[in-house]
């Protein structure tokens, strides 16, 4: 078995965990995991841009005000309060970087979205913001002399022994390091439906859980009210939020527009809202549906300012500006995650957490259209500079038990008593999507349910189950309806459960605060193996 080692270790090759090798990188050596090619990242995939108050008649203040509105009473606010304070700062780097964003004239030409109420979206190529983005800060990675990439190379599970990471398994061996900076995404592509590319199935998640670390909020996972709908589609193309912003409607399948009768701001409603009333005019009509609209609106405009939307649709036969574009909800964003501090820091020693693979508590129930890039790049910033604070050797191969470095997860067969991956999308998208009840959670929490509770068993279940099972749980625990949870038994928003679901492995999930969870977490006994 090959045993390597350096200061800082990276996992996962998005945003979040490029930005924060760049940081890392300044002061010692970096190694980043990644299991496929930098390009394949959800971060590549995203079509919003990076909200940030830089105009004249915006502050960090009313963008703070409008992620806590949004987030339904669940946001750790000192978390938001970093997020929009520190946004402007972040679009400036991004811009030294190389970032070339949407300009008009001499100005940043600031896009209006879902549940903002100013225009503060900086895009870039025309709709293609996260591959902009991400096209320049690889090119820095990949120039600096302290990174190192491992690409196509899967990770199989961190190196832990209950009170503390090492680092990771490989196929061929293990990785050492004095902090371990997991950054794999989010969970989204365990639906049937998702804007995700199809390795956003939470493995990240299932590593975390089966080391020791907690985990929080799992039951938040958010809906994109407006993906491509074509018959027979599962993973489809998000329409992005700008379009609305920029005036297009939703018409059901008779032509009507129905959304200003459903809520005030109409189209530009919180994704959330939005929706469950297209999820409800599709059950009403019968319809599989509802439709994009900008016929009303300027199509040569239209076409510029969304040029990469526009050619995407056309390859399908649509012309963006004139045709009614099918729309529909599919699940897009994990809000839930690793519990972490501020400075990304886990309650697992030795490792950090950061973008969709972690719950900081910035979104709260529910997230804030365009606040997802900046959380990858504020927080990846700071679990950045933790791990530049190490010191700058690596981690001496001789600090970590043999026993623990041997301790190699197997890959095991998938049980035949367990759904395979396909079969599992389509119990998540059933049982625990847009709409959820008790009864159809327990038909997840069911499947393996002593991986919940048994590390040797969590080893031993696919991590798509396992992390369904997480999202699943969460959502039996919190017995009311709040921002991305909508529970049909509990359809109200109850002010007793403005607290948060937090998961450990052989625990009973607790329900509190985020910051009580770390500290109550800081004072146990180390985990049994």
């Amino acid at each position: 078995m090959q045993v390597r080692s350096t200061r800082t270790l990276v996992i996962g090759s998005g945003l979040a965990g490029l930005y924060a090798a760049l940081r890392a990188a300044e002061t010692g050596p970096v190694v980043i995991v990644s299991r496929g090619s930098l390009r394949e990242s959800a971060s590549f995939w995203a079509q919003g841009g990076v909200a940030a108050a830089v105009s004249r008649d915006d502050t960090a203040v009313l963008h703070e005000a409008d992620t806590l509105r949004v987030g339904r009473g669940l946001c750790r606010v000192s978390a938001v309060e970093l997020l929009t304070e520190e946004a402007p700062r972040h679009l400036r780097r991004l811009r030294e970087l190389g970032v070339d964003f949407d300009r008009h004239g001499e100005e940043l030409e600031l896009a209006l979205e879902a549940g903002h109420s100013r225009r503060r979206i900086a895009h870039a190529g025309g709709g293609g913001t996260g591959r902009v983005i991400m096209e320049a800060v690889t090119a820095r990675v990949l120039e600096h002399p302290n990174i190192e990439i491992y690409d196509g190379t899967p990770a199989w599970g961190l190196v832990a022994d209950g009170a503390q990471c090492f680092g990771v398994h490989l196929p061929d061996g293990v990785v050492l390091a004095r902090q371990t900076i997991l950054a794999t995404g989010g969970a989204a592509s365990l639906f049937a439906r998702s804007t995700n590319p199809p390795g956003s199935r939470g493995q990240g998640l299932a590593m975390a859980w089966r080391a020791g670390a907690m985990l929080a909020d799992m039951e938040f996972q958010q809906f994109h009210p407006t993906a491509l709908a074509l018959p027979g589609q599962g993973d489809c193309f998000l329409i992005s939020e700008a379009v609305r912003g920029e005036g297009a409607w939703l018409l059901d399948s008779g032509g009507v527009r129905f959304m200003p009768d459903e809520h005030p701001d109409a189209e530009l409603a919180p994704r959330d809202e939005l929706t469950r009333a297209i999820t409800e005019r599709i059950r009403t009509t019968g319809h599989h549906c509802v439709y994009l609209s900008l016929a009303h609106l300027d199509p040569a405009e239209m076409h510029a300012r969304f040029s990469t939307v526009s050619s995407r649709l056309a390859e399908l036969g649509f012309d963006f500006a004139r045709d009614r574009i099918p729309v529909a909800p599919a699940a897009h964003f994990t809000m839930g995650g690793v519990l972490t501090t501020l400075n990304g820091s886990s309650s697992l020693p030795g490792l950090l957490a950061v973008g969709e693979v972690a719950c900081t508590g910035v979104h709260g129930a529910n997230r804030l259209a365009s606040n997802s890039l900046l959380e990858c790049l504020v927080f990846a910033d700071r679990a950045g500079l933790v791990a530049g604070e190490q010191p700058s050797s690596a981690l001496p191969i001789d600090d970590v038990e043999a026993e623990v470095l041997e301790a190699r997860p197997p890959m095991p067969a998938r049980p035949v008593e367990l759904p395979d991956l396909q079969a599992t999308r389509e119990l998540m998208w059933e049982h625990a999507g847009i709409i959820r009840d008790a009864a159809s959670l327990e038909t997840i929490t069911s499947l393996a349910p002593e991986a919940l509770q048994s590390r040797a068993a969590a080893v031993s279940t696919p991590a798509d189950v396992l992390v369904a099972m997480l999202v699943a749980r969460a959502a039996l625990v919190r017995e009311e309806s709040r921002g991305g949870h909508f529970r049909s038994d509990f359809p109200a928003e109850r002010t007793d459960w403005q607290q948060h679901v937090i998961q450990q492995i052989g625990e009973t999930p607790i329900v509190g605060s985020l910051g009580d969870a770390l500290v109550r977490r800081a004072t146990q006994p180390p985990a049994a193996r």
